[in-house]
């Protein structure tokens, strides 16, 4: 199993390498945090003293670095990247791809570049927030272009399956456009439902129960961390924003012609369920040659219908797709 460097030590970064190391792997990380620094130490980890020193041992021992520090800061390691380990496997949890991968074609030509994203998150930060478990069963991004390689893919998919998660093969433009709907709309919708309720003053505080907590539940992050996120995917977020206000619109429009917002609330009923049958559906398995000439375009097709790749065995991966495929 291929050793990992780690950087950065917040939430994913610390539960990548706990769970890493928990699945056997060599493990060490960097992080500019002296606390999350002190407090990974104490809990018997490796950590370097500085990115540098950890990133040359990266080089000596061949191992894949795993970026995991907020969009605002990747340029700034992979410069460091560039410099200490050029030709290094390479991947990132960073929560938004066309960004990232744009950076490392610029400074990283020579990598073995795949990103990555772990659909799995708390509402706390840092060292003390991560464990091993965070990623168990959750869906895990491992982004295919142009210019990716066959090998680069391989390493970041069995960082992410050893790390208990189901990859997900896609592109970073359509992972960007993906996520916008499903992660940032909602932040920004948590957001703005947080100040609403609050615009309510005392009396909507002391009434507010399980549907404001839950809709309300990612706003309590770091808004450092979900600015970076947001505003990081804007284009794709901005499509998605306009789709919402175009339905809240109309929205507002039916209930105050007609007092009705029966298409609203049956349209995202239908939206819900729809989502939970997807989640308990039968899936097929299927395999894909990996040292197959169209293996990279086959593993895309999966993921843009929905398929996840459950494991990895010799130049095999072995894949759960929906019956209708």
């Amino acid at each position: 199993m291929r050793a990992v460097c780690v950087i950065g030590l917040g939430l994913i970064g610390g539960s990548v390498l706990r769970a890493a190391t928990a699945a056997g792997r060599e493990g060490w990380a960097a992080t500019a945090s002296e606390v999350d620094a002190a407090a990974a130490r104490d809990d018997g980890y490796s950590v370097e003293g500085t990115v540098e020193d950890a990133l040359r041992r990266a080089a000596a021992e061949d191992a894949l670095v795993v970026v995991a520090t907020p969009l605002t800061s990747v340029r700034e390691v992979l410069r460091k990247v560039a410099w200490h380990a050029p030709e290094a496997w390479l991947t990132d949890v960073v929560s938004v791809k066309d960004p990232v991968s744009i950076e490392v074609g610029q400074l990283l030509p020579g990598a073995r570049y795949a990103g990555g994203h772990p659909m799995a998150g708390t509402s706390s930060s840092g060292w003390s927030a991560g464990y091993p478990e965070l990623f168990s069963g959750a869906a895990w991004a491992v982004t295919i272009e142009e210019g990716t390689r066959g090998d680069a893919w391989r390493e970041a998919a069995a960082l992410a399956l050893d790390c208990g998660a189901r990859v997900v093969p896609a592109s970073a433009a359509e992972h960007d456009n993906a996520v916008a709907r499903i992660s940032h709309l909602p932040h920004v919708l948590a957001a703005v439902l947080a100040a609403v309720g609050s615009d309510g003053g005392e009396l909507a505080m002391s009434l507010a129960a399980g549907s404001f907590r839950d809709g309300t539940r990612v706003s309590a992050g770091s808004p450092e961390l979900i600015r970076a996120m947001t505003e990081g995917n804007r284009a794709a977020l901005l499509d998605a924003l306009d789709d919402t206000l175009g339905r809240l619109g109309a929205a507002r429009g039916a209930l105050a012609s007609t007092g009705s917002l029966k298409a609203t609330v049956d349209t995202g009923h239908q939206a819900r369920r729809r989502l939970e049958e997807l989640g308990s559906i039968e899936r097929e398995r299927t395999t894909i040659p990996l040292d197959a000439p169209n293996a990279l375009r086959r593993l895309r097709e999966i993921g843009e219908r929905g398929g996840r790749i459950i494991a990895l065995e010799d130049d095999t991966a072995i894949a759960e797709v929906s019956p209708m495929e």
